[in-house]
């Protein structure tokens, strides 16, 4: 049977997708298995979302910890830079220009609405029914892996040990 071009083009890109989400997928689980964590401790802010299911807003000390002037104004997205204290809770270090990282440092996403600056991903989803668990949550849980690349895989309560439903 001889498949016209049309549709045979059409299942080399579908194929094609496929190989690259599945790719993504597995990067993705590599990086939440054999990732660095670092801890963002949490600030208070409007835990959930009727409209969305249950999620809960995320606001990170850190975002408070940037010293006013340092972003230039017309700065509305950037890297921060970010080290782990003694016991893994992130600290700001600066605002990333370029230059080369520190031993340990790590960069998160930020972007400035409002005049506040907001470090992403700033939403947890959970499971319907599971809210309670996650309302002392006191830690975001990231994971990095060598690339850079970093993952919110779980809250964690105050002595850093992830909440699992």
């Amino acid at each position: 049977m001889k498949l016209d071009p049309r549709t045979t083009v059409a299942i080399g890109l579908t194929v094609a997708i496929l190989v690259l989400f599945n790719i993504s997928i597995i990067d993705r689980e590599k990086t939440i298995s054999n990732g660095k964590t670092l801890f963002l401790e949490l600030a208070p802010v409007d835990p959930r979302s009727l409209m969305q299911g249950d999620y809960m807003r995320l606001r990170y000390v850190v975002e408070d910890s940037v010293p006013d002037g340092v972003l230039k104004e017309h700065e509305k997205r950037g890297y921060l830079v970010l080290r782990g204290d003694s016991a893994n809770v992130a600290r700001f270090v600066r605002v990333h220009d370029g230059e080369s990282l520190e031993q340990e440092a790590r960069l998160v996403r930020f972007h400035r609405q409002f005049g506040r600056i907001r470090i992403v991903p700033d939403s947890f989803f959970f499971q319907e029914g599971h809210g309670e668990l996650y309302e002392d949550a006191q830690y975001g849980m990231f994971r990095f892996d060598e690339r850079g690349r970093y993952l919110l895989v779980g809250l964690a309560d105050t002595n850093r040990v992830p909440i699992e439903p």
